[in-house]
């Protein structure tokens, strides 16, 4: 009876060492870890101006008020199709009644219809929007980071960044007294690529005395963006 009674406390014993195994190795497998992060930073061009533009009558028939607005947009699409350098985007058409003072009776309709038109060449762009402002009105303009800008600026901060967070993870070493390090897990996050955000425009020249279509003035500045390493490192001590 004590013989067993050692035996299964002997199994027992032997389980418990078993199965505290794998929490060891988890133990060691964060043993002299540590978080780091490493931001860098650079000012990125915005190089693709935007421009909305739009056309909005009322009419008392509906339909002739479509018509009226389809011929407008068709022309203007017309012209800037012309444009290689420019692309074009329809933007939102919508039509709504008009009441009267008491807002039970239906007295007309009106409808607006945009167009939406984006280039890298400003000055073609300026141009072309000058020309169509005779028959339509300006909506925003806003200017944002090109997709091929984009990737070009994230490549070239990527390398900067983990060099940077390698620094930081040789100071780091250097300070526990370590004698290396090896990276445990790194990930990388963007921040500050604008997104378009129509608003109207400060600087629009007044047409000219003749009424000869005139181009707007542009500034696009730049833009901070940023790119952050952020990731853990195992520091091996002597």
């Amino acid at each position: 009876m004590h013989t067993f009674r050692r035996s299964a406390a002997l199994l027992a014993l032997s389980v418990g060492t078993v199965a505290s195994l794998p929490a060891l190795a988890a133990d060691e497998l964060h043993y002299n870890q540590i978080s780091l992060r490493a931001e860098v930073s650079q000012e990125v061009p915005r190089d693709l101006m935007i421009v909305t533009l739009y056309t909005e009558s009322q009419n008392t028939d509906p339909a002739k008020l479509a018509a009226d607005v389809s011929t407008t947009m068709n022309k203007a699409l017309a012209d800037a199709k012309k444009v290689d350098a420019v692309k074009l985007r329809q933007g939102s058409r919508n039509s709504y009644p008009i009441y009267d003072v008491k807002g039970q009776k239906i007295t007309g309709w009106r409808e607006r219809a945009e167009l939406r038109l984006e280039s890298a060449d400003f000055a073609v762009l300026s141009k072309l929007t000058g020309e169509l402002l005779t028959d339509l009105k300006m909506g925003g303009m806003d200017f944002a980071i090109a997709e091929p800008t984009r990737k070009a600026s994230e490549d070239a901060m990527l390398k900067d960044a983990v060099a940077a967070f390698k620094a930081r993870a040789q100071l780091a070493t250097d300070a526990l007294g370590g004698k290396g390090y090896k990276i445990v897990n790194l990930n990388f996050n963007t921040n500050g690529y604008p997104q378009p955000f129509m608003r109207a425009p400060m600087m629009m020249k007044t047409a000219s005395a003749d009424g000869a279509p005139v181009s707007p003035d542009v500034e696009a500045g730049t833009s901070q963006v940023s790119l952050t390493a952020d990731g853990s490192i195992e520091v091996l001590m002597p």
